[in-house]
């Protein structure tokens, strides 16, 4: 695997990862109160449980993003 194939991988899989990241917290953002109702209702959870789920999925789902992704991107570009 050459040293072009690799930044291609994780350039993609970095827009890819952050374009899912988007889509997921404006999903979020738009039915927060009919998404935290329906997954409370699923998980036996309070409505404000269920959204600091939400900001913890996020906050996680964001730091491995750029942990895994960007970071070997972008030192990768460097090289």
């Amino acid at each position: 695997m050459t040293l072009a194939t690799l930044t291609t991988f994780f350039g993609w899989m970095t827009v890819l990862n952050i374009g899912f990241l988007t889509i997921t917290a404006l999903i979020l953002l738009a039915g927060r109160e009919k998404l935290a109702a329906l997954h409370g209702g699923m998980f036996n959870m309070e409505t404000g449980e269920v959204k600091k789920s939400y900001f913890n999925y996020i906050a996680t789902y964001k730091i491995l993003t750029f942990v895994f992704c960007l970071t070997p991107y972008v030192a990768l570009k460097l090289m």
